[in-house]
């Protein structure tokens, strides 16, 4: 009898290899159509074992890795890492990305939220001085 069982869910896989940090959150991205074993959709209790493809989708980014081994438990990084192999393919469209993202920031990413600090409320209103004079849309009776 072997100790390393052939078969286990993807959920549990996906925990082990530590591509989401609790099983939880793996099974919402299955459920959420974002993970597929061999090209086709999945549920959580879903059996991958050694020789599957296992596609991910996280932040615009789609990754592709092939299950090498199965764990029981979640380990350390250099473990978890011997349990898949990532495609060549996906290893090149992850880089690529990432240099097209280094170049072109998110724009969205430079608006602030919230509300303005103090002094940021200071500037906005010494901004904003005289405005109501200057840009009234009334004729004016010389």
């Amino acid at each position: 009898m072997s100790t390393a069982p052939d078969r286990q869910r993807i959920d549990k896989w996906l925990w082990a290899a530590r591509f989401y940090k609790t099983r939880a959150l793996a099974v919402d991205e299955i459920a959420l159509g974002r993970v597929t074993v061999n090209g086709q959709s999945v549920k959580p209790a879903r059996e991958v074992k050694p020789g599957d493809t296992v596609g991910l989708r996280r932040d615009a980014m789609v990754r592709t890795v092939v299950v090498r081994g199965l764990s029981a438990m979640r380990g350390p990084a250099p473990v978890a890492q011997q349990l898949y192999e990532e495609t060549a393919e996906s290893v090149a469209a992850r880089e690529q990305a990432m240099e097209r993202n280094r170049y072109a920031r998110e724009p969205a990413l430079a608006i602030e939220q919230g509300r303005p600090t103090k002094r940021g409320r200071r500037d906005l209103d010494e901004a904003r001085r005289g405005w109501d004079d200057r840009w009234s849309a009334s004729v004016d009776d010389r």
